[in-house]
């Protein structure tokens, strides 16, 4: 006899599950749900991310279905003026508690046990799950399917430990330690070395630039360079809408026209689509990042700038990389950004997300991990078996250069040709307010808005780069496979 029962055994609480399990409510009101997760609140790495952490993309098509999230005022003053705010870490935090405390829990259909540790499902279908603190394990029969929401397993500072040796009474931090540097008063570092080339070490430096610190004081070790997605491409609403198409044509265009996915990049760059800190420095990474060009133009100011490689050693004042040392000031602060939100080495390793008893939840539409998990979750609802489950879903790469970024592109394109052609994914889409267009779309559809003619020129760019694409593709498939 097993201590609990359940249709649906989500594995995680993060974003990706949570927007699963809110379709699945909606599109199954028999379904019952059971939510195990490590983390003591809902939202998954969220909690354990630095203070000043702000989501990459529009608010407006984040978080799940059923609940809107942020407003629709554009910023009015700072880097991203103009465009519409980023939520912050706190925001994003609050959204999920909100979410579990009025909607999961309340609806009688989802039990939730935070602070317990997954053990694993029989072949008989039953479970099992340990509280993390008092240690008692509980069975649970699970009638239908065990749903695994942690293939992105993503690492933050908080929870990632570096890959250099740190010698004694070196001066460090993680990013979620800089807001508390004043409670040191006059015992402030003279001197910071950010390291790491991703999106949270760009985040570090526009805080402590924004907070005052000097340039000059600043220096950030690079082992490479990334291209990032252009803010201004990637907004919600009818008054953007003309940029986004824009931006999705010359992505077309540049892969008719490039022989490489980095030549691609550049042609993208050189429009403004894509952008990069260092002009001078061909960047060979692509994490999807967004950002904006005010915050571009803030890292600009930093020049210290140490291309040596990845560190393998710090001491106070000195960092040791793989053809030398490089000194800074005795007093520099070491803040490690060299967490990889998404471990590419493991996430790259694909299978159907549909396997009998079990849901592996993945991206469908890179890189919105939480319209995949809404798209999947109504998928597993009102398709018969797991054949054309997967055919209308395959999952698509998370892709890390911009040589094999083509792969993930192509992957989109073709899971999209598929849901257009299929009456009820469109219908679907249409009021889904995680797709960043469908929505906007309808809308203007139903008010005959003039700004929809932009969409004119979208079929002919797929004509045109479709080709391009699959050669790139193609082209890419080594590349990605080696990473």
């Amino acid at each position: 006899m097993t201590d609990l029962a359940t249709d649906y055994l989500i594995i995680g609480a993060g974003a990706v599950s949570l927007a699963f399990v809110d379709t699945l409510l909606d599109e199954d009101p028999d379904c019952h749900v059971t939510i195990v997760d490590m983390h003591a609140k809902p939202g998954g790495h969220w909690n354990d991310a630095y203070g000043f952490v702000a989501l990459h993309q529009p608010s407006a098509f984040y978080g799940v279905n059923s609940m809107g999230f942020g407003d629709d005022v554009p910023e009015v003053h700072g880097p991203n003026k103009g465009l519409f705010p980023l939520a912050s870490g706190l925001q994003v935090s609050a959204y999920f508690a909100q979410l579990m405390d009025r909607r999961f829990l309340p609806s009688g259909r989802v039990d939730y046990h935070p602070l317990c540790e997954y053990m694993g499902t029989g072949a008989d279908g039953v479970g099992a799950f340990k509280s993390i603190l008092p240690g008692k394990t509980t069975s649970i029969t699970v009638r239908r399917k065990t749903v695994d929401g942690t293939f992105y397993k993503t690492s933050v500072p908080a929870t990632h430990t570096p890959q250099y040796t740190i010698a004694d009474g070196t001066p460090f931090a993680v990013p979620g330690d800089l807001p508390n540097l004043w409670m040191r008063g006059d015992d402030l570092p003279g001197h910071y070395v950010i390291v790491g080339a991703g999106k949270t070490a760009m985040d570090a430096g526009v805080w402590l630039l924004q907070a005052g610190v000097s340039p000059d004081k600043i220096s950030c070790v690079r082992p490479r360079d990334s291209w990032l997605i252009n803010r201004t491409y990637s907004q919600p609403g009818p008054e953007f809408f003309g940029r986004v198409v824009e931006n999705q044509i010359a992505q077309l265009n540049a892969a008719a026209e490039a022989e490489t996915g980095d030549a691609m990049f550049e042609i993208l760059g050189q429009g403004g689509y894509m952008l990069r800190i260092d002009e001078s420095v061909k960047p060979e990474m692509f994490h999807y990042a967004t950002i904006s060009e005010g915050e571009i133009a803030l890292l600009r100011t930093i020049t210290n700038v140490i291309r040596r490689g990845r560190v393998s050693a710090i001491a106070p004042g000195r960092m040791r990389f793989a053809d030398g040392e490089e000194t800074v000031p005795n007093d520099a602060l070491f803040i490690d950004c060299t967490a990889s939100a998404v471990p590419f080495s493991e996430s790259r390793v694909h299978g159907p997300q549909f396997r009998g008893d079990t849901i592996v939840l993945q991206p469908v539409h890179v890189p919105l991990v939480t319209l995949s998990a809404a798209l999947t979750a109504f998928i597993e609802v009102h398709f018969d078996d797991d054949a054309a489950k997967n055919a209308i879903a395959m999952p698509a790469p998370l892709t890390d250069t911009p040589n094999t970024y083509p792969l993930g592109m192509l992957a989109n394109l073709m899971n999209r040709g598929k849901w257009s052609k299929d009456p009820l994914i469109s219908a679907w889409l249409a009021k889904a307010r995680l797709d960043p267009t469908g929505t906007t779309v309808a809308k203007m559809m139903a008010d005959g808005d003039p700004r929809l003619a932009v969409m004119a020129g979208f079929a002919p760019a797929v004509e045109r780069g479709l080709p391009g694409l699959q050669r790139l593709a193609i082209a890419a498939q080594q590349g990605h496979r080696d990473r």
